[in-house]
């Protein structure tokens, strides 16, 4: 299989083997994205073939395309690979026409529009078919699908990796990084590329180890910070994609100010914002380490700001190890309500002046931090609210009318909301599952004494749903902006709604 390491001595070359592909893979997606004549992409295509060898260019091809075509079969992405493999086999050969690429290219563009194709549907395909030649080409090469809001990868025991394993070493690698690669398609390449690298390295050593047991728990050990590397990133440029620079500055600033309530938005601020550029330049890079090191950078920051002022915060700074010391941090549970006094709201002509953006994020800030059980998924959507009232308000004619209304309106419909999704998501994190959900049906009983068994039944599933899914850290964005939208739509009974 493509990237083995399984012994010590060749650890060096295949990490140079990364490198060299990775630097490949960079030139290949500016060559793709921008045309710059048939020969260049064929060239670019075959030194990247050639540099590889057959197995380790087909290794790379799965993960790439199980990540941009995150929704399709194993089977459909084997279609795809089996079809790229052989006409980078066929055309790169020395010998071979010049014409070869571009004709087998042009050929695979027509199998796509095809009413059976075998390759990952889409729904911009049959748009994308509608052109011709090179316009039909760049069209299809540039759909993905939209992440999977949870991974749906499960790893089996070590004795059911084996099994598989020994049965067909090949199905099993290939249906691994398919099914992988596919749950986290938004982290990047080169943490993606190096987790599965060393995961198939661990079965194939361990499984024909004297002592598996001993093996899988060492090699396990060994590749733990990769492993949460891998997960942390998925989820940070999962929300990254969602939400876009500006707003996923303002969750992780919510997320430490729920951590930290005690710290100012002075100290958290610049954090927050070099955190989503960490995002912005790692999250499509393919920079051999780029998130690993930013992220070093950024949490040595964050200890040296922090750790003085909260214990909990200064525990996860003791390590040596700067990678662990993040996820430490990003495991922390938020802290207990403070008791701060009223925060002072921004004016009217400071939301509308040259820094309302940042006078809104502080407003919001400071309600995150008096709220810590609140879910990202609710502050984005006020985040939202706060975006579409300024946008509105300060274009207006009257904007301090405008935005007196909007406060008033706000005032009526927030409070209901902050106690709502505050109890719920308190509750399921501070309570075991079957005492949240024997303490949701008490609820919802004494709320709706009317109602029907039926009814409340549907009441609590609906609740326990988004609890589960939009109380945790991990929580998906967009499916989580959506069940939110069905909870608001509950809340607000009147036809045009802020938070709605």
């Amino acid at each position: 299989m493509g990237f083995p390491a399984p012994l010590p001595s060749r650890r060096r070359e295949a990490s140079s083997n990364m490198r060299a592909a990775l630097a490949l893979l960079l030139l290949l997606a500016t060559a793709r994205a921008i045309h710059r004549g048939k020969a260049y992409v064929r060239e670019k295509v075959c030194q990247e073939y050639r540099m590889l060898g057959k197995e380790n260019f087909r290794t790379l091809t799965i993960i790439a395309n199980s990540r941009k075509y995150s929704n399709g079969t194993f089977e459909e992405i084997g279609h795809l690979v089996r079809e790229i493999v052989s006409l980078a086999e066929t055309c790169c050969a020395d010998g071979a026409d010049p014409s070869c690429y571009d004709a087998g290219s042009s050929a695979l563009s027509v199998k796509s529009c095809s009413a059976d194709s075998p390759f990952p549907a889409h729904p911009g395909t049959a748009e994308c078919c509608t052109h011709e030649g090179l316009e039909r080409k760049l069209c299809l090469a540039a759909l993905k699908h939209p992440p999977q809001p949870l991974p749906r990868y499960l790893q089996p025991s070590d004795q059911e990796l084996c099994q598989a394993f020994r049965k067909d070493p090949r199905e099993f690698a290939d249906r691994y990084l398919y099914e992988y690669s596919s749950s986290y398609s938004q982290a990047p390449l080169p943490v993606l590329l190096g987790s599965t690298r060393t995961f198939l390295s661990m079965v194939s050593t361990c499984c024909i180890s004297p002592a598996p047991t001993v093996c899988f728990l060492k090699e396990k050990l060994q590749r733990k910070t990769l492993s949460l590397l891998t997960l942390t990133s998925n989820r940070a440029c999962s929300r990254f994609s969602a939400y876009g620079k500006d707003k996923i500055t303002f969750s992780y600033l919510a997320s430490l100010a729920q951590k930290v309530p005690a710290a100012s938005f002075e100290d958290l601020f610049p954090l927050a914002e070099g955190a989503a550029e960490v995002f912005s330049q790692c999250c499509d890079s393919v920079a051999e380490d780029c998130m690993q090191t930013k992220l070093s950078e950024h949490t040595a920051k964050a200890c040296a700001t922090l750790a003085a002022q909260d214990r909990r915060f200064a525990d996860c700074c003791r390590g040596k190890n700067l990678m662990e010391n993040y996820f430490c941090i990003l495991a922390l549970p938020p802290a207990p309500a403070p008791k701060l006094p009223k925060a002072l709201e921004p004016t009217n002509k400071e939301l509308c002046g040259k820094e309302g953006d940042l006078q809104a994020t502080r407003s919001l800030f400071e309600l995150a931090r008096r709220h810590p059980s609140l879910p990202d998924a609710i502050l984005a959507k006020l985040y939202d609210a706060s975006e579409k009232i300024r946008g509105e308000c300060c274009s207006a004619k009257d904007p301090s009318a405008c935005l007196d209304s909007k406060r008033q309106q706000m005032g009526a419909e927030l409070p209901p909301v902050l106690e709502r999704a505050s109890q719920l998501c308190g509750q399921y994190n501070e309570l075991y599952f079957l005492d949240f959900k024997k303490r949701l049906r008490e609820s919802l009983t004494q709320t709706y004494p009317e109602a029907s068994a039926a009814l409340l039944e549907q009441l609590l599933e609906q609740r326990v749903s988004f609890a589960s899914t939009c109380c945790t850290p991990d929580a998906p964005p967009l499916l989580c902006a959506s069940k939110v939208s069905s909870e608001l739509g509950e809340l607000c009974k009147q036809e045009s709604c802020l938070l709605g």
